[in-house]
């Protein structure tokens, strides 16, 4: 029998490989009678500092009746793993006449190919951007030199977006696949504790080796990837998708006849939005978020989070904070980076955004977190349909003024952004009035529950735009956009908030394409 027990906790200095006996013990059992023992989750439990615990969730087998002592009952329970699994659907039997074409390779496009590939349709993924290698250079080209190559970036390339940041693999979504996705990035480098920490992460460093392993395996499934090749037009007749038309970096534009294609072009594809507007299919306005990043010393924020007297035993710390600021605007921490680096994330010449990045070990010395205000529809003042984007050009282009025009990012310390110190205004200026009001009001309350946050040598940097995507490509129950044979997927498409989530999202618009359509003919 499989049993699920949860509620497990632990001194922090007390080893995982104890916890076998430990739930002997609470079992009153021997502990050779537990089989197959599994940590299904970990998680630290800091609210009664400095008395700091590790909780627990583990599995485990026994051929022996257990006799649940009545105070673990509700803490304790049998599971039957398979039924926690969701399975790909059986093929359809509606013939594919051409491989299905899958259009950007961040993680909805990455594991849409994966899941197309292991069940033998073939994919051809189309990236905009290079391969890992030459994107990795050229990203270390803007950095030293802020030389931007406009395909070949942090935001462009193999991997997508989430490449070159902490590469955070937790999420708030509930969703049957999540653990088939954690389990690919294990099997592809990522790490065992990924499966069962409660906010794993992968960190850059890492997560670039992975990606290139999952692509080897789209590729050894009979995938086929074409770098440096761009969507530029979709050919669609009677509302059904006949063909794409593709420009591939170095060479002539050449047409791709295909009737499926998953477009997960991520949320920072400006360009293509303008076409698929231009192509007809059915899009809205979606709210987003804009804000600065903030960075402490990482100590700091240990102390405030652990103690400190745990300061230092514990990983580098994080946080998750929010505000209602009196204008009526939501702050809240995004995509927090301990032990990480805030960097210029740009795509385009005289526009600057940024993010925050970590490497595996966490080990910078300084947190960052990004801090965003909620933007609604409202503001973009106009009801086109590409707005929000325009309203991020709009700050993108004002941050790199700001910074000088060499996409040196502005920046100020705490003390000047909360006193509004001329110094401040590069930055404040960066982002929209209510914006800005609404962070420096919100950083006050953030410091009544991290102590320290409104440190006065703090650096606050402007502006971090690209959170989400400012558009939504509308589909239906199947996953189809208006244009028949066209899968919107991913952050791009307005369904995800994260690496998780959007590749959650791409097995799902693949399975739609599965359960449709049987596999094309192995001669096209």
């Amino acid at each position: 029998m499989r049993y699920r027990f949860k509620g497990i906790k632990t001194n922090i200095d007390v080893p995982m490989s104890v916890l076998p006996e430990i739930v002997a013990d609470k079992l009153r059992i021997p502990a050779s009678d537990i089989k197959g023992f599994e940590v299904r989750r970990k998680s630290v439990d800091s609210r009664k500092k400095p008395y700091i615990q590790f909780v627990y969730t583990v599995d485990f087998d026994t051929d022996k009746k257990l006799r649940i002592p009545k105070k673990l009952s509700s803490d304790i329970n049998i599971v039957d793993i398979e039924s926690e699994r969701t399975f790909p659907p059986a093929p359809g039997n509606t013939p594919l006449d051409q491989r299905p074409v899958v259009v950007g390779m961040g993680p909805a496009g990455l594991f849409a190919a994966l899941e197309l590939a292991k069940a033998g349709y073939r994919p051809l993924v189309l990236e905009r951007g290079p391969a890992m290698n030459v994107r990795i250079e050229a990203v270390e080209r803007f950095r030293r030199n802020k030389l931007l190559d406009p395909e070949a970036n942090m935001l462009f390339g193999e991997g997508g977006a989430g490449t070159f940041s902490d590469g955070k693999i937790g999420t708030g979504i509930k969703d049957s696949l999540i653990r088939e996705v954690l389990k690919e990035f294990r099997d592809a480098g990522a790490g065992d504790d990924i499966m069962y920490l409660a906010k794993p992460h992968i960190g850059t460093d890492v997560l670039r080796e992975v990606i290139v392993n999952i692509r080897k395996k789209i590729e050894s499934f009979g995938g086929e990837i074409l770098f440096d090749t761009k969507l530029e037009t979709l050919v669609i007749e009677d509302g059904c998708l006949k063909a794409a038309d593709i420009l591939k970096k170095g060479s002539s534009a050449a047409r791709i006849k295909t009737d499926t294609l998953i477009l997960a072009i991520g949320h920072s594809a400006r360009d293509t939005f303008s076409m698929i507007k231009d192509s007809g299919l059915n899009m809205q306005q979606k709210p987003f978020s804009i804000g600065v990043r903030m960075e402490h010393p990482q100590a700091l924020i240990d102390e405030a989070q652990y103690g400190r007297e745990n300061a230092g035993k514990l990983p580098p710390a994080d946080y998750r904070i929010n505000y209602k600021a009196s204008n009526g605007r939501g702050v809240y921490s995004f995509c927090m980076c301990p032990g990480g680096e805030v960097v210029v994330c740009s795509t385009k010449d005289g526009e600057l955004c940024v993010n925050g990045m970590s490497n595996r070990k966490r080990d910078s010395g300084t947190a960052n977190s990004g801090i965003l205000c909620d933007v609604r529809t409202e503001d973009f003042g106009s009801d086109d349909v590409l707005a929000g984007v325009r309203f991020q050009e709009k700050y993108e282009r004002l941050a790199f003024i700001n910074g000088g025009g060499d996409f040196t990012a502005p920046a100020c310390t705490m003390d000047a952004f909360l006193s509004e110190a001329p110094e401040a205004a590069k930055v404040s200026g960066s982002l929209p009035a209510f914006a800005a009001d609404a962070i420096r009001e919100a950083v006050p309350d953030f410091a009544r529950r991290i102590h320290g946050y409104d440190d006065p040598s703090a650096v606050v940097t402007a502006v971090e735009t690209r959170s989400s995507s400012p558009v939504r490509i509308i589909r239906d129950e199947h996953g189809e956009s208006n244009i028949k044979g066209v899968y919107p997927a991913g952050e791009g498409a307005g369904y995800a908030g994260g690496i998780t989530s959007a590749a959650c999202d791409g097995i799902r618009a693949a399975w739609h394409i599965i359960e449709r359509y049987r596999p094309p003919q192995q001669d096209l």
